[in-house]
C-alpha cells in the first residue's frame, strides 16, 4: 500500500527538481504581491479595495493568456518528450500569436467597460461616497496596468516553453528579478521615497508594469542565447506561420483550455461579486484573505504544474500506461500531504495576518474567518488541482471544462447567488458552504483519473506530415 502512493528517493529527487524552482518563483512572486498589497493597504482601505477589484477583473484575462499558452503547451511537452524541435518551434509561434491576440481583445474590452465592471463589486451595503472612491482608485490603477499586459503575455509564452523543456530555474530567476524590481519601486513610488512623488495606487501599477518588462527581457535573452538547451529558439522568428494541421489540432485540444480558464476565472469573479452583496466590508476582507491564500497555495499550484510537465513528457515518450498512472498517483498524493502542512500554517496565521492592514476591526475579523475556511479546503484543492493538470497533460481538455467550469457555473455560482440574494445567512457560513463544495469536485476528479482516458500521446495520434501540412 505504501509503495502504491509513496515513491523512492530517486522519484522525489526528480519531482523536486521540477517543482522546487516553480515553487520558489511562485512563492517570491506571491510574497512580493502580498507586500505590494500590504503597502497599498497602508495607504487606505479604499485604495486597497479598488486595486483588489481591478486585479480580480484582470485575472480573467491573465488566465485566458495562461490557457492559450497551456493549450499549445500540451503539444510542446509531448514534442519535447519525442525530441521533435520543429514541432516545439511551431507550438511556440502559436503561443505568441494567440497570447498577443488575447491582449489586444482584452485591452479593447477593458477600455470600453472598465467602469461598469468595477461597479459590479460596489453594489453591497456601505457609504456611496466610499464606493465612488473604490471606483476612482480602481480606474486609476487599471489605466496603468494595461501597459503591462503585452510583456506579460509574451513572457508567459517563453517561460512556459522553458518549463516544458524541464528548465525551471531560469523562469524562477526571471520571476525573482521581476518581483525585486516590483518591490523596490513599490516602496519608492507608492510612498514617495528618494525624492519621488507619492503616487499611491498609480505608483503600485507602474512598479508592476516595470517588473513585467524585466521578466520578459531575461526570459527572451536566455532563450535566444542558449540554443543547445533551447533548440527551438534557432529560427523561431524565421516565420510566424504555423502549419495548418498543427493549428487545427491545437485549436481542438487547446481552445477548450482558453475557454475553461476564461469561464473559471469569470466564475471566481462572479462568486466574489455574490459575496460583496453582503457589504463593502466583505470586499476588503476578501482582498486580505485572498492575499495570504495566494502565498499559502504556492505548494498546490507548483505541484500541479509539475504534474503537467512530468506526465506530459512521459506521455510524449510513450512510456507504459501503468508506469504513467503510478507516477501520477504518487505525485497527487505527495501534493495533498504537502498541502496539509501549509493548511496548518494558514490556520495559525489567520488571526495575525489581518493585523498588518490599516483597516477596521470588522474587516480584520472577517478576513481571519475567511482564511480559516481556506485552510480547511486546502487539501481538497490540492487533489483537484493535481487531477486537472493530469487530465490536461493527456489532451483531455473538453473533460477539463466539465471538471472545472461546469463545477463552478452549475454548482458554486448558483449556490452563492441564491444564498446571497434569497437568504439572510451571514457571510462566513455562506462562504464556507460555497467553498466546501470542492469535495464534490474531488469525487469527480477521482472518477476521471480512474477511467484513465487521459493516458494518451497526442503527438503520436497524428502523423507528423499531417501536423505540418
Amino acid at each position: 500500500m505504501l509503495r502504491k502512493y509513496i515513491g523512492d528517493r530517486t522519484f522525489y529527487k526528480m519531482v523536486m527538481t521540477v517543482a522546487v524552482p516553480i515553487m520558489v518563483q511562485n512563492f517570491i512572486t506571491n510574497f512580493v504581491s502580498m507586500l505590494d498589497n500590504i503597502m497599498v493597504g497602508q495607504v487606505g482601505t479604499a485604495q486597497m479595495s479598488g486595486v483588489s477589484i481591478v486585479n480580480q477583473i484582470l485575472m480573467i484575462l491573465n488566465l485566458c493568456i495562461f490557457g492559450a499558452a497551456s493549450g499549445a503547451g500540451i503539444f510542446t511537452a509531448q514534442f519535447v518528450g519525442s525530441k521533435d524541435h520543429e514541432g516545439v518551434r511551431n507550438t511556440v509561434r502559436f503561443k505568441l500569436i494567440a497570447c498577443v491576440a488575447l491582449v489586444v481583445l482584452g485591452i479593447g474590452a477593458l477600455l470600453l467597460w472598465s467602469e461598469p465592471l468595477i461597479r459590479l463589486y460596489l453594489q453591497g451595503e456601505g457609504d456611496p461616497a466610499e464606493a465612488e472612491l473604490y471606483l476612482q482608485y480602481g480606474r486609476e490603477y487599471l489605466a496603468v496596468m494595461i501597459w503591462g499586459l503585452l510583456p506579460f503575455a509574451i513572457s508567459n509564452a517563453y517561460c512556459s516553453t522553458m518549463r516544458e523543456h524541464g528548465e525551471t530555474v531560469v523562469p524562477m530567476l526571471a520571476g525573482i528579478a521581476a518581483v525585486l524590481v516590483n518591490l523596490c519601486f513599490n516602496y519608492i513610488l507608492i510612498f514617495g521615497h528618494f525624492g519621488a512623488p507619492a503616487m499611491g495606487v498609480r505608483g503600485a501599477a507602474i512598479a508592476t508594469v516595470m517588473s513585467r518588462y524585466v521578466e520578459l527581457a531575461i526570459a527572451a535573452a536566455y532563450t535566444h542565447t542558449h540554443h543547445k538547451k533551447m533548440p527551438f529558439a534557432k529560427g523561431l522568428y524565421r516565420t510566424l506561420k504555423v502549419p495548418m494541421g498543427l493549428t487545427k489540432q491545437i485549436m481542438v485540444k487547446g481552445m477548450p483550455l482558453v475557454i475553461n480558464e476564461g469561464l473559471w476565472s469569470a466564475g471566481m469573479a462572479v462568486l466574489t461579486q455574490c459575496y460583496s452583496v453582503r457589504g463593502l466590508v466583505v470586499v476588503g476582507a476578501l482582498n486580505i484573505s485572498s492575499t495570504i491564500w495566494n502565498l499559502a497555495s504556492v505548494s498546490v499550484i507548483s505541484m500541479g504544474n509539475a504534474v503537467g510537465i512530468i506526465i506530459g513528457q512521459k506521455l510524449g515518450a510513450q512510456e507504459p500506461a501503468e508506469e504513467v498512472r503510478d507516477t501520477d498517483r504518487k505525485l497527487i498524493f505527495f501534493s495533498v500531504v504537502f498541502s496539509i502542512g501549509f493548511a496548518v500554517v494558514l490556520a495559525a496565521l489567520s488571526p495575525v495576518f489581518p493585523l498588518i492592514y490599516n483597516t477596521t476591526d470588522e474587516v480584520r475579523g472577517l478576513a481571519a474567518s475567511f482564511i480559516r475556511v481556506m485552510a480547511v479546503v486546502m487539501p481538497a484543492y490540492a487533489f483537484t488541482n493535481g487531477a486537472y493538470f493530469t487530465l490536461r497533460s493527456g489532451g483531455k481538455t473538453i473533460i477539463t471544462i466539465i471538471f472545472d467550469c461546469c463545477y463552478v457555473w452549475l454548482l458554486c455560482v448558483p449556490l452563492a447567488y441564491c444564498l446571497s440574494r434569497f437568504t439572510g445567512l451571514p457571510i462566513v457560513p455562506l462562504y464556507f458552504i460555497c467553498q466546501v463544495t470542492e469535495v464534490v469536485k474531488c469525487a469527480l476528479g477521482a472518477y476521471l483519473l480512474k477511467r484513465g482516458a487521459w493516458i494518451q500521446s497526442i503527438v503520436k495520434d497524428y502523423a507528423q506530415e499531417d501536423l505540418r501540412a
